[in-house]
């Protein structure tokens, strides 16, 4: 976990007692306030206990799981001293227990799985779908015909989720369609029990409960409005933004840049460069080295508050935040920037703009940010103002390139021309950035962008 990570939230049992288990494949799902990740064992065996619950939150350094070993795992030094020992007749006599009680066990659990095994013999459902299956009590036909989104056809957690989703969906409009029939009194004391039931929180429908189990947030009522329900992400998100803006004195500095000279440039060299590093040349390593920069020579950008002191970084940490196809955002860190070439910059953008997606980011990835950079441009905004990451004091805004015509001048005298240009969003924390320091900051961005050497070799 990462360094500032106390505790996570277990989400997902991915094993069940009695399965065996492969070295690095993962046994459980945690969530904490950064990221979703999966926990891949460290060994080889077979397991035997679960000390928590779904939903529990486990401290870092609890046990969470028992995995039986091989006893070829075992050190040589181990073996020596447990050698060298006498072994009570208790312990052999427990060890024997266990390993019958851990056999019983894995009987039960194949017998279990066998109905859910498939017409289909060669269609494979992981250990997660099965254990969804049976909690929802769908059948072995059900499970037969979900259309699989994964490797070979397989079908994913998301795929009977969305089965699950349109299933309780057509059960409630069915539901509705019912009530109409209903005559006029009788219709109206449905709709008032309705009605109240779904003001009560403590007694939610059904298809709410299962909704809020599995992370599906929409499904209808009587009305026939959606209620939609909060992911837990997203539920985080909205409190982060609101306890920044509670927090911080947010303000704003905007600047133009004419991004011509790196247009050109990047037009240049892309090819060359994807051919030759295997990679796409974005926008966003240059934007991202250019405020590493900014950040180097105007330090004071580059720190955090806490309480009534200020803490100055050393290191240049600068989060790029990424969209994610639920429409949630994560902030994954590029660490060190500053000591990173564009090569190297490129690089580190790309994978964790890729792993962002893919939500294989590791907790230390989305921690330790000194700064925040957000590419609304990517969704045709001109600027924005967005809020600052807490607990740091400054977050910019890369808004749209477009063509406008723009005076250009020179010693021959000013013509109008067509030329790149973008805004620069800044938000900073006015409790600890004064006017002066948020504009030069963004000044200093802007003239980097704006001298930019057409003919530079990478």
């Amino acid at each position: 976990m990462g360094e500032s990570v106390a505790e996570a939230t277990l989400t997902t049992w991915l094993k069940e007692i009695g399965e065996t288990i492969e070295m690095d494949e993962a046994i459980f799902e945690i969530a904490t306030d950064k990221v979703d990740s999966e926990v891949p064992s460290e060994v080889e065996g077979i397991l035997i206990e679960k000390r928590f619950d779904i939903d529990d939150v486990v401290k870092v350094g609890d046990v969470v799981a028992i995995i039986e070993v091989d006893n070829n795992s075992i050190d040589e030094s181990d073996s020596i001293e447990i050698s060298n020992k006498e072994t009570p007749i208790e312990i052999i006599t427990e060890l024997e227990n266990n390993i019958e009680n851990v056999k019983a066990t894995t009987t039960n659990v194949n017998q279990n799985s066998e109905s859910y095994r498939t017409n289909d013999a060669n269609r494979f459902y992981s250990p997660l779908v099965k254990n969804i299956a049976k909690q929802e009590g769908i059948s072995v036909e059900e499970l037969d015909t979900i259309t699989g989104s994964g490797l070979e056809g397989r079908v994913t957690k998301n795929d009977i989720l969305d089965f699950l989703a349109n299933k309780n969906s057509a059960h409630t409009q069915t539901e509705t369609t019912t009530i109409n029939k209903i005559a006029p009194v009788q219709k109206a004391e449905k709709l008032e029990i309705k009605e109240a039931t779904t003001a009560m929180p403590s007694k939610k429908p059904a298809t709410v409960e299962t909704a809020q189990k599995h992370q599906i947030s929409t499904v209808k009522n009587i009305s026939g409005n959606e209620v939609i329900e909060m992911t837990r992400m997203g539920k985080m998100i909205a409190k982060h933004m609101s306890d920044s803006i509670a927090t911080s004195a947010h303000v704003q500095s905007f600047i133009e840049v004419d991004v011509t000279n790196v247009v050109t440039w990047r037009n240049n060299v892309k090819d060359a460069f994807e051919k030759r590093e295997d990679e796409k040349l974005t926008f966003t390593p240059i934007f991202i080295e250019a405020i590493a920069k900014a950040l180097k020579k105007y330090p004071m950008m580059n720190i955090s508050v806490d309480g009534d002191t200020v803490i100055k970084k050393k290191n240049i940490n600068i989060g790029m935040a990424a969209a994610l196809p639920d429409g949630n955002l994560i902030v994954p860190v590029i660490k060190n920037a500053d000591q990173l070439n564009m090569v190297g910059m490129a690089k580190v953008v790309n994978d964790l703009a890729n792993r962002s997606r893919n939500n294989a980011l590791k907790p230390d990835e989305v921690q330790d940010g000194t700064y925040t950079v957000t590419n609304v441009g990517t969704f045709g905004s001109v600027f924005g103002t967005p809020i600052i990451n807490q607990p740091q004091v400054g977050i910019m805004a890369l808004g749209a390139i477009r063509k406008i015509p723009s005076v250009i001048e020179t010693k021959e005298g000013d013509f109008i021309g067509i030329r790149h240009k973008m805004y620069l969003s800044h938000s900073y924390d006015h409790r600890v950035v004064n006017g002066a320091l948020g504009s030069m900051f963004a000044k200093s961005i802007a003239d980097y962008l704006e001298a930019w050497d057409i003919n530079r070799e990478i």
